[in-house]
């Protein structure tokens, strides 16, 4: 297996790097080849950093969790930034889940226009979603990641021996995502996960390698085709968000404390699943198959709130939406997925009534 993966564009190459017990010589690297490094840390992540040597090397400590994605906490840390002489050589780096990677890389985004940024995930969901690919954003009322940029990081460190920490609640999110990735693209990964699911969730360093590298790849042949979620066809980065669609209202419904992203995503896609299968999309042997292995690994399948018109209403609020149509990224077998375009709020709201008897 390879240990450094790149995405190539235009404008600069981001190195991901996947090694184990790697974090504090990450950042010392990057403390010896730029002036100040601005090291923004989940504060719930108990990590030993040996990085004292480096003078240059400043450590803020936030709060993290979905509600850190806010006007407030963008303006917070900026503020912070700049009171600190933030300048133009300095570098950010995210040490933490999605939610501050994604917070991070607006702020580096926008901050004196645009400073270079790293990430260090420490969730499994994050290692194999949010880092990879450049999306950063905030939240608002209205709905998740309406405000935000496309803006690469310079490297992403993949460290797995952080995973040790996690709750299993935690792993299961994170799973929840590699699955997605194989359902859009790869059947002969789901078929793969089939067997080692178990092993996977128990956090085996061979299989969880795998799988972390066999995912990455799979958003990678997105991202290197449709950076900005221009095309509307197989090829479209919008791919990448099956199960999002109705996984992203029901976090937002529930302000992000009901439910953890993995688990609003794992209802999604079986949601969206069953959305496929009633269009004629997908075999209803093949939609049994897909929820019979989300039970296997006690991965939420199902919330009350889905029928609800409610619900709807934050659907219309998605912002892959065009000309009054709540568009979806579906699957037609496990392993393939198309862009669906022709659902009104009112079609979905008889099928997810349909569906869910």
């Amino acid at each position: 297996m390879q240990n450094k993966l790149y995405i190539k564009d235009k404008k600069l190459n981001t190195s991901i790097l996947i090694k184990k017990n790697h974090i504090s010589n990450f950042i010392i690297n990057i403390a010896k080849k730029n002036e100040k490094v601005f090291c923004i840390l989940d504060s719930k992540i108990n990590i030993n950093l040996n990085i004292s040597r480096q003078k240059n090397i400043k450590i803020i400590s936030v709060k993290c969790g979905e509600r850190l994605k806010t006007f407030d906490r963008y303006k917070n840390l900026t503020e912070k930034l700049i009171r600190s002489d933030v300048n133009r050589k300095s570098v950010l780096v995210a040490i933490g889940g999605g939610t501050l990677g994604d917070l991070v890389g607006f702020v580096a985004s926008t901050v004196l226009r645009g400073l270079d940024f790293f990430l260090i995930p420490t969730t499994l969901l994050s290692q194999v979603d949010s880092s990879i690919g450049g999306k950063n954003g905030i939240n608002t009322p209205y709905g998740k990641n309406l405000i935000g940029t496309f803006y690469q990081p310079k490297d992403v460190l993949i460290d797995i021996s952080i995973l040790n920490s996690l709750p299993k609640r935690e792993i299961r999110s994170g799973y929840a995502e590699i699955v997605k990735h194989a359902l859009i693209k790869d059947y002969s990964f789901f078929c793969w996960l089939e067997k080692n699911a178990d092993r996977l969730l128990n956090l085996n360093k061979y299989i969880l390698e795998e799988a972390i590298y066999r995912s990455i790849m799979i958003k990678l042949f997105y991202v290197r085709k449709d950076e900005k979620e221009f095309l509307l066809n197989k090829n479209s980065r919008a791919m990448l968000n099956f199960g999002h669609t109705i996984g992203h209202a029901l976090e937002s419904h529930y302000n992000y404390k009901k439910l953890n992203h993995g688990e609003a995503i794992s209802i999604g896609m079986v949601t969206e699943a069953k959305i496929s299968n009633y269009l004629g999309l997908l075999s209803s042997n093949e939609l049994e198959r897909i929820i019979t292995h989300f039970q296997k690994c006690k991965l939420k399948i199902f919330d009350n709130i889905i029928k609800e018109k409610l619900l709807i209403e934050k659907l219309v609020k998605d912002k892959k939406n065009f000309l009054d149509k709540i568009n979806f990224s579906l699957i037609d077998k496990i392993g393939s997925s198309i862009f669906y375009k022709k659902l009104d709020k009112n079609n979905i709201y008889k099928i997810l009534q349909y569906i869910n008897v």
